[in-house]
């Protein structure tokens, strides 16, 4: 057994832990059985906005009246 790492072995085998890391994220991220909890999770910035209530009164205090 070796007794002494070098320092390219440690930084060999570091390299080597983070791209197991890597491949494991980017394959847990495209898994398609996530999907569904991911596209929930996309529109969380949005959640505090309030919705309205009746979208024509949205659309009529925008539109100009002038003929």
């Amino acid at each position: 057994m070796i007794s002494e790492m070098s320092s390219g072995m440690i930084r060999g085998l570091g390299t080597v832990v983070v791209f197991v890391a890597f491949v494991g994220l980017t394959l847990w991220v495209f898994n398609s059985k996530r999907n569904p909890e991911f596209a929930e999770t996309r529109l969380l910035p949005f959640a505090d906005e309030p919705q309205p209530e009746n979208s024509t009164q949205q659309e009529s205090a925008t539109r100009s009246i002038r003929p």
